[in-house]
């Protein structure tokens, strides 16, 4: 534990005493309920990212429909569920939450999160860096009760916050009035989202309890949303600042010391290098980190037909431990984050993914920097239309789709696909234009009956993605060379192919993937079995436009 004292030495110098002894209680108090530990990931783990009722059913509960689908049909493909906030809360779609402990009546009960548990690892939202300002936090903050007097962040509104990086073009305060006048609160994301105060011990033991809580409810994972902003200074970005990762390495240790394997994601759409440094000396912070860059450098690679910048980058990707690997996605419940390549795509290069998106149906999301400026943050459209939403055949938009889909599912690190992706939907304008909120374009809530007479027809859209996707994860569990930590080599072949090499001596993979929309021929050296057809490769390899091959080289090879 003397690390974890030293810690807490580092973030409260002047009271880490006291604290230290408090989280000691925490400890011991939570290891009499939950005493276990999980295994790392491997091969076998994918998870599925959806909220509570990404699929309804009429008279049931959203978590029991969603538990009915799962059964049906990915019952022995998908080992975890991301279950995006499914608290009580009051807007941003989950995000404000007014009750971290309690399951949003709307999707179900814990009882129902226990059913999923029983055959399904579960990823919990841990929205840690804010609260609702109808939460009892921020009601009791207001009422300037003692425990919550400082649980939230007073400013000076005259004060100057340019360096503060900011995520929306919204005010950084707002005024509320509470018991003794009108206050100004930090409020990063809206001003329905209060920022807690970490610089207030009762915050972080607050938040660490109901970490283990969530542990306690069967959280395999849990992911850390927006923890980049989650400690303040004065005259600093407020982002990314040592504090936070001090934070995080405590919740971490305190997590470990209840149940072994429990294990931190941390969320930060921001540059690699930044993103990265949450894996801390790889043994001691987050066991996963987003891969943010992943999904503009692949959009921008099937756009342009060229994989030069994804093969660039994929080369540059550090190894991991054996106790970190990378949580790759391309497609979430929020946009397309352009802040991960601001430093790997040029600006004409950002350009061209932008005019894509916005033929395709989609919109820009907009951040202010600090000199004023309006600059693309996110790309708010469904992944499917992104990639294939300039193809007409159903055929040509499944082609196209799942060869982006190839490159989730292939590289070093654990894949999670978005529902949206899964099942082959499109661009929701319906809930975007009734609410204006650009980010539901890709959120729609499913029907589970209407769902079944899609997938119960062979030539739909739904059915065939679905069913490529259950071809593509059934063969990845086959093969330990898909296991996140197996190494990785990416190869310069041909521009228009993204191609490397996956697994060890006695298992190696070679992945091809063509992003372009002409015929490559390839003469290789390369002997081996093409895992999705069965056929036998020797030298020389065609690769249809958008066909993706998995190539299981003979022992010796690569």
């Amino acid at each position: 534990m003397t690390k974890m004292k030293d810690r807490l030495k580092y973030i409260y110098p002047s009271q880490y005493e006291e604290i230290y002894e408090k989280v000691l209680q925490l400890i011991d108090k939570w290891k009499q309920k939950v005493n276990f530990s999980y295994p790392w990931v491997d091969n076998n783990d994918v998870m599925l990212i959806t909220y509570g009722d990404g699929i309804r059913k009429n008279g049931i509960d959203p978590l029991k429909a969603l538990k009915e689908f799962l059964d049906e049909e990915l019952a022995g493909f998908i080992s975890a569920v991301h279950l995006l906030p499914m608290f009580p809360y009051t807007s941003d779609d989950g995000f404000s939450i007014s009750d971290f402990r309690e399951v949003n009546p709307e999707l179900g009960s814990w009882k129902d999160i226990d059913k999923l548990n029983e055959k399904y690892e579960l990823m919990f939202d841990a929205v840690i860096n804010h609260a609702s300002i109808s939460s009892t936090y921020f009601r009791e903050f207001l009422n300037e009760t003692d425990r919550y007097k400082n649980f939230f962040i007073e400013a000076d509104p005259k004060k100057d916050y340019s360096m503060v990086t900011r995520p929306r073009a919204l005010p950084l305060l707002t005024e509320f009035e509470a018991k003794s006048g009108s206050k100004y609160i930090w409020t990063t994301f809206s001003e329905d989202q209060v920022d807690f105060n970490y610089k207030e011990p009762e915050v972080l033991l607050e938040v660490l309890d109901t970490l283990l809580f969530y542990a306690s409810k069967g959280a395999r994972f849990l992911r850390l949303d927006a923890i980049g902003f989650a400690w303040k200074e004065d005259k600093s970005t407020c982002m990314h600042l040592p504090q936070t990762h001090e934070l995080i390495k405590l919740m971490r240790e305190v997590l470990e010391a209840c149940v072994k394997g429990c294990t931190i994601i941390t969320e930060t759409n921001v540059p690699h290098k930044d993103n990265i440094s949450y894996f801390g000396n790889g043994y001691d912070e987050a066991g996963l980190v987003y891969q943010f860059p992943l999904p503009p450098l692949t959009l921008h690679s099937f756009i342009s037909g060229n994989a030069h910048e994804l093969s660039k980058w994929a080369a540059s990707l550090e190894d991991t431990t054996a106790a970190t690997t990378y949580f790759n996605f391309l497609a979430s419940h929020d946009g397309i984050g352009m802040r991960p390549v601001e430093d790997i795509l040029s600006e004409d290069q950002r350009n061209l993914m932008v005019k894509a998106v916005l033929d395709r149906g989609g919109q820009i999301g907009y951040r202010s920097t600090s000199d004023g400026l309006q600059v693309p943050y996110e790309l708010n459209i469904n992944y499917l239309d992104a990639i294939a939403g300039d193809e007409s055949e159903i055929d040509s938009i499944v082609q196209k789709f799942m060869s982006a889909q190839c490159v989730l599912i292939s590289v070093m690190g654990m894949p999670g696909i978005y529902y949206h992706s899964l099942l082959g939907s499109r661009n929701c304008y319906k809930d975007y234009e009734e609410s204006g909120i650009k980010r539901r374009i890709n959120r729609e809530k499913l029907d589970l009956d209407q769902l079944y007479k899609e997938l119960d027809n062979p030539n739909s859209l739904r059915r065939k993605v679905l069913d490529r996707y259950r071809e593509m994860i059934r063969l990845r569990k086959n093969y330990k060379a898909f296991s996140p930590n197996s190494p990785q080599k990416v190869l310069s072949i041909d521009e228009r192919i993204f191609s490397f090499l996956r697994g060890i001596k006695d298992q190696k993979i070679l992945v091809l993937i063509n992003v372009s929309k002409e015929k490559v021929t390839l003469n290789t050296d390369y002997i081996g079995l093409e895992l999705f057809t069965n056929k036998k490769i020797s030298g020389k390899i065609s690769i249809q436009p958008y066909e993706y091959l998995w190539i299981l080289l003979n022992e010796g090879e690569g």
